[in-house]
């Protein structure tokens, strides 16, 4: 009788970890009905160039976790990967460990680089919403932050997104400022992504600083777009509310 073969990932201690094992065992989470929710969920699936391997967002999570100490030379090659899940689990690897309480200040640094040098290959929401507060933020934190800047002027979605989101780090230090400058920058973009990101960063300032929020409403809440503004006040008591989104 045949005996059933084992589709389990694992991660023995002793294995060298590289890109081509990562994507080998992240191929056996994949299934067919998961292709298809998957496909639906990238933001621009109409893209020839991607491709789709069909695996939970929580089975990518996971099995990066497990490969945290790839080398960024592999990390790399998985940026360069044609397949969604693939992209996800390196920028996920990148972000364990920019959270590593035992980085390097070096380490930051080249995964901060990695970032960007490879953004044309992070370009969907999440990849960024995952990896851009600690690789990028974490690592300017203590840092000039022009570049964020340059990034909130770029024609590139995910680079504009990466602006905002990044700021996320300052945050939750009670550093907001930058938050609102960039925000301010892009009051007026047209794609609905970053109004929805900018929305909903002024918004996480706000518990900070509720007063700055307040201020930064009175100015641009009668001219943000809607959906920016929606999510922006989302926190706020409901006579707040109305007050703002009738303006």
């Amino acid at each position: 009788m045949a005996t059933k073969k084992n589709t389990t990932p694992t991660t023995k201690t002793n294995q060298t970890l590289s890109a081509a094992e990562f994507s080998k065992q992240l191929s056996l989470l994949a299934s067919k009905p998961e292709l298809e929710k998957v496909k639906r969920f990238y933001w621009e699936n109409e893209d020839s160039k991607n491709k789709f391997i069909g695996v939970k967002m929580a089975a990518v999570f996971s099995l990066a976790k497990r490969f945290s100490n790839l080398s960024l030379v592999e990390i790399a090659k998985l940026l360069d990967s044609p397949f969604y899940e693939v992209r996800l689990g390196a920028v996920s690897i990148m972000d364990f460990q920019a959270r590593d309480k035992k980085i390097s200040a070096d380490q930051k640094k080249d995964l901060f680089n990695l970032y960007i040098k490879k953004h044309d290959r992070i370009n969907n929401w999440d990849l960024i919403d995952r990896s851009a507060p600690y690789v990028v933020g974490g690592y300017l934190f203590n840092k000039p932050r022009n570049i964020l800047y340059k990034l909130a002027k770029s024609k590139n979605v995910w680079e504009r997104r990466t602006a905002i989101v990044s700021t996320y780090f300052f945050i939750r230090q009670k550093d907001i400022n930058d938050t609102f400058k960039i925000a301010e920058m892009l009051l007026k973009d047209k794609h609905e992504l970053i109004h929805k990101a900018v929305g909903s960063w002024i918004r996480e300032a706000g518990k900070k600083d509720k007063l700055v929020l307040i201020e930064f409403l009175d100015q641009y809440a009668a001219t943000m777009p809607r959906t920016m503004l929606r999510y922006a006040v989302e926190k706020l008591d409901k006579n707040e509310k109305d007050f703002y989104m009738k303006k």
